[in-house]
């Protein structure tokens, strides 16, 4: 048992880690561009960065079911041993990713007005956060192929790829950003343009990579003819799959959205506040997502290979690497969080106002752990029906405690603790029972 142990916590820190160097880059990204709007010289610039980065990410997440899908299932072939469906999986991610994104780019005008109605900005916030969105969204296809195709290496246990591509990436994206803004002189647009260039070369780095691991004599996956995707059984399971997950992002998405809308609001200082603060829940979501992905490989690894034993000592020593991760967050952000809050803004009244509210800052992490780490269990059982009423549920109580909570900031945050709480716990209490299901 201990040498098993021993095995899978090796295994772990072959995924997680490349999976947390590639993901780490994302919030850097993150801090990178609210950074370079915050010391644009207004408080306008940072709330158009967050309202413009929510635009973009209702296009991004909600369409997060082609790398969670795309893992899952690829994960299961590999332990199946089913080179097949394998390259099927490699196909369906690709073009699926072209496709959505190039309709995303089609419906640009018509996605701006019906977000920028929805988020309800100021009209000088508005007009920044439109011309961001419209110049960004030009790197849809690209953004939605290189999620797509991540989550196709991440099935086959190689997180090496997808970090290379996304350091590679979002190194550029805030090169490039720096430069434009700085040395350029294009101002607020300038941030958009280096996102847009980075987002391209990772799109083509990462099909050239796929393409090339494919045809490693370990995997010999064949790729076949376009008009063979829709044969046999695998498109129709990967759209149910993608459909559950496609409409959990929706769940998750309203949320966000909400949370900056109603945060718009409340004035510019309070959307500039939770765009700060945000990071720090940006930055710890994307480090236990590179826990998580090891979660979907391994948990669906084993579901192909129908090892009961070998799931349960996965989960069982996920939890373990969580708990550490979670309290590592927890006691950092209240050692360091008034320090990083300097490096994001110099913008007095926005670091005094998120000074106010580190306390919601702090439990980000305790409240948050659960959900994201039983999502990774749940992408590798492929059990997204139960992800997707879950996530349902837990949206109906942010919802519920927003209405009868006073209309401040505080009891926003409460509010969205109280989701993330809710997504977790719920993932947790159902796990055992989805397992049983899918071995049985």
């Amino acid at each position: 048992m201990r040498d098993s142990i021993r095995t899978i916590n090796r295994s772990i820190a072959r995924i997680t880690f490349p999976a947390v160097a590639s993901n780490i880059t994302v919030p850097l990204l993150g801090l990178c561009d609210t950074a370079i709007s915050g010391h644009l010289g207004s408080a306008d610039y940072l709330a158009a960065i967050a309202a413009g980065a929510m635009m973009l990410n209702v296009v991004y997440w909600i369409m997060g079911f082609l790398r969670m899908a795309t893992a899952g299932l690829t994960a299961e072939a590999l332990g199946a041993h089913n080179r097949d469906a394998m390259a099927r999986s490699l196909e369906r991610t690709l073009w699926l990713a072209l496709l959505i994104g190039v309709v995303a780019v089609a419906l640009r005008s018509p996605l701006s007005e019906l977000l920028l109605g929805l988020l309800s900005p100021a009209e000088n916030v508005k007009t920044l956060a439109g011309g961001y969105f419209m110049m960004c969204v030009w790197s849809a296809p690209a953004m939605l192929t290189v999620m797509g195709l991540s989550g196709w290496f991440i099935g086959m246990q190689n997180t090496l790829w997808p970090m290379v591509v996304s350091v590679t990436m979002n190194v550029v994206n805030v090169v490039l950003s720096l430069l434009a803004v700085a040395v350029w002189k294009m101002g607020f647009v300038g941030v958009a343009f280096g996102t847009v260039a980075a987002t391209w070369l990772g799109a083509v780095m990462i099909v050239v990579a796929a393409l090339v691991y494919g045809r490693l004599p370990g995997n010999k996956i064949r790729l076949t003819r376009l008009s063979s995707l829709g044969r046999g059984s695998g498109m129709s399971r990967f759209l149910r799959t993608g459909g559950d997950l496609f409409l959990r992002s929706a769940c998750i998405m309203g949320v966000s959205m909400a949370v900056t809308a109603i945060g718009s609001r409340m004035g510019t200082m309070t959307l500039a506040t939770n765009a700060v603060m945000m990071q720090f829940f940006v930055f710890f979501s994307y480090f236990m997502d590179g826990i998580a992905y090891s979660g979907e490989a391994l948990c669906g690894r084993s579901v192909g290979e129908r090892s009961v034993d070998s799931f349960n000592r996965v989960v069982k020593v996920l939890i373990g690497w969580g708990i550490v991760a979670s309290t590592v967050f927890t006691l950092s952000y209240i050692v360091f969080g008034d320090n990083m809050v300097a490096l994001l803004t110099d913008d007095a009244g926005v670091r005094m106002s998120v000074e106010s509210m580190m306390i919601f800052v702090w439990l980000i992490p305790a409240a948050g752990g659960a959900a994201f780490l039983y999502d990774g269990f749940f992408i590798g059982l492929t059990a997204t029906r139960r992800m997707f009423l879950t996530t349902l549920l837990s949206a109906g109580i942010f919802a519920m405690l927003v209405i009868i909570l006073p209309s401040d900031n505080h009891s926003l945050w409460i509010a969205f603790l109280a989701y993330l709480l809710a997504r977790g716990l719920g993932l947790a209490f159902q796990l055992h029972t989805a397992a049983s299901r899918r071995f049985s």
